[in-house]
């Protein structure tokens, strides 16, 4: 039997991220490993979905903002029609909030694009091997957070609001609730958060990534 006939199949790996730099740095560090294959890439959550029905890659690397809808939607999405899929979220981001809904939806990874290559090829071997992998600034996050009192789902909307400028009147008039049930669930986010004012409860909500602007 010749060596090639017992060479084990490539790792097809699918890249997605609407930024062509990042997807042809990827796409040349994964040409430059022996036992990978770049499978597909797309710019778009939905180009991706595509993408994954035609050439079912073995590990996805998903960034968490696309143009069209978060990579955690499309993550759903893909993994509502195949349930096995290895998805991996490739992110400058490390809010808490957007970790645990990517991982709550079946993510096996999530990974920062400040992470070195030869980690993330490591990464991309052991996802595809059936492991999960959350580095530990990322775990570092999560655990800071365990245990606090969630927002629920009328707060969120009113800190939305109110990070696009809106008045206490205005967002009442948007929810259609009364001018003082906005004024509780602002003091209700606030204490949440720790916040010591609306500023501040905005920029915390950002970073955490509870809301997005």
């Amino acid at each position: 039997m010749s060596s090639a006939a017992i060479q084990p199949a490539k790792i097809a790996v699918m890249s997605v991220d609407d930024h062509p730099l990042l997807r042809e740095g990827i796409g040349s560090i994964i040409a430059s490993q022996p036992d990978m294959k770049m499978m597909a890439q797309a710019a778009t959550g939905r180009e991706a979905i595509h993408l994954y029905r035609t050439t079912l890659p073995d590990v996805v690397l998903m960034d968490l903002r696309l143009p069209d809808m978060s990579g955690i939607d499309a993550l759903i999405a893909i993994r509502n029609e195949f349930p096995q899929a290895r998805i991996v979220i490739l992110t400058t981001f490390e809010g808490d909030v957007e970790i645990k809904r990517a991982l709550a939806a079946g993510a096996r990874g999530y990974v920062l694009k400040s992470t070195p290559p030869n980690e993330l090829m490591d990464v991309i071997r052991q996802v595809n091997a059936g492991k999960k992998h959350v580095p530990p600034e990322v775990a570092a996050q999560l655990a800071e957070h365990m245990g606090e009192e969630s927002l629920t789902s009328r707060e969120i909307e009113v800190l939305s609001r109110l990070a696009g400028g809106n008045r206490n009147r205005d967002i009442a008039k948007m929810l259609g609730i009364s001018e003082e049930t906005v004024k509780v669930h602002v003091k209700h986010i606030m204490e949440k958060l720790g916040a010591s004012d609306r500023t501040q409860a905005i920029a915390i909500a950002v970073r955490r990534g509870i809301i997005q602007i």
